[in-house]
């Protein structure tokens, strides 16, 4: 199994509520360290350029809103195939449809307050770990 890293992102539901020790304890319960995090306000233009992929759909103006709603810690998570580990404790990005015992299914909110993002695949990681994070910030 490959050792890898993987970018979350606790969403502003989770931090108003103080839910960042939580959900943590089961990423590191899960094998996965958290190897670099800082709590930040998102900016709007910062929501605007790291979803600029779902721009042109329905609910984007929505997700900036609520992304830009309150504080966030962005981390990165390192551990065996960190990426498919992270989505898989997760869960669902439908609350109620997430296994139990998953972060949403235990935390979220609703489908679009939902706790946590997560990237979706190794490359994508890659640049979102570099969208927050300068390479000396990581500390494995």
């Amino acid at each position: 199994m490959a050792i890898e890293r993987t970018f979350s992102i606790i969403k502003p539901d989770a931090t108003r509520r103080n839910l960042t020790g939580k959900i943590n304890a089961v990423f590191e319960e899960a094998g996965l360290r958290v190897v670099a995090q800082k709590r930040i306000q998102m900016t709007t233009a910062q929501a605007e350029s790291f979803y600029g992929v779902h721009s042109a759909r329905g609910f984007f103006r929505d997700l900036v809103n609520f992304m830009t709603s309150g504080p966030v810690v962005v981390q990165v998570l390192e551990g065996e195939n960190a990426v498919a580990r992270n989505r898989e404790l997760m869960g669902a990005t439908d609350p109620s449809k997430a296994d139990a015992g998953t972060i949403r299914a235990l935390f979220a909110e609703n489908i679009e307050a939902n706790s946590v993002h997560g990237s979706d695949s190794p490359e994508n990681a890659a640049i979102e770990i570099a969208y927050f994070f300068a390479g000396l910030e990581i500390v494995g």
